[in-house]
């Protein structure tokens, strides 16, 4: 499990004009933008979550098997992750493999993507039920030259994963549903700004 997944988010508060400003700054479009459907899935006694493990099926383009979980070492300054990941040629077939083997579909959650590349890094326009987003991955010295070409505040980096943050946001605003997809979201405004302070630079899950 050699790859570290190194990556860093900030919430974006004009996601239109954004695309004009990777595009200005050289950022090559390498995958428009295009829908995801997660599956999170969990043992009966939660070791995943437990463990800070993630076990992911990802329908997109493609269909994605992913596992993660925490580096040897953490670095405070980043997001980071040991990933896992393989391509499959059925989702519904993976689905009743995981579920054979004592997995539980626990959780979905559900994004808009756009992929974009600058200076060896990914950058992803993420646009999420309860907001959007740019999350740069990349090595960290790609990264923190990226945040400061974009003009970002590095005090206001988000290191913890979506899910993490629906959790929270779901705690403070009492939501009664547990999947995070754009059906059950709608209705509802999100002002993830008054929440912000809950995420930056704060834990990572």
């Amino acid at each position: 499990m050699a790859h570290l997944e190194i990556e860093l988010k900030f919430f974006i508060t004009d996601p239109a004009a954004l695309p004009e400003r990777l595009a200005a700054a050289g950022a090559v479009r390498t995958i428009p933008r295009t829908f995801e459907h997660n599956v999170r899935y969990e043992t009966e006694d939660e070791r995943l979550l437990q463990s800070r493990c993630l076990l992911r099926l990802r329908k997109d383009r493609i269909t994605t098997l992913t596992f993660k979980v925490p580096p040897q070492r953490e670095d405070p300054r980043f997001k980071i992750y040991r990933e896992l990941e393989v391509q499959v040629s059925d989702f519904a077939t993976m689905d009743t493999i995981l579920e054979a083997l004592g997995f539980t579909r626990r959780q979905v959650y559900q994004k808009w993507r756009e992929t974009w590349q600058l200076s060896g890094a990914t950058l992803c326009i993420d646009t999420m039920p309860f907001g959007t987003f740019l999350e740069i991955e990349g090595d960290p010295e790609s990264i923190t030259a990226l945040v400061e070409t974009f003009g970002l505040c590095w005090e206001h980096r988000i290191r913890s994963s979506y899910l993490k943050i629906f959790a929270e946001l779901r705690e403070a605003e009492n939501w009664p549903f547990t999947d995070v997809t754009f059906d059950n979201f709608k209705g509802i405004k999100v002002n993830f700004s008054r929440h912000r302070h809950r995420f930056e630079a704060g834990e990572i899950l």
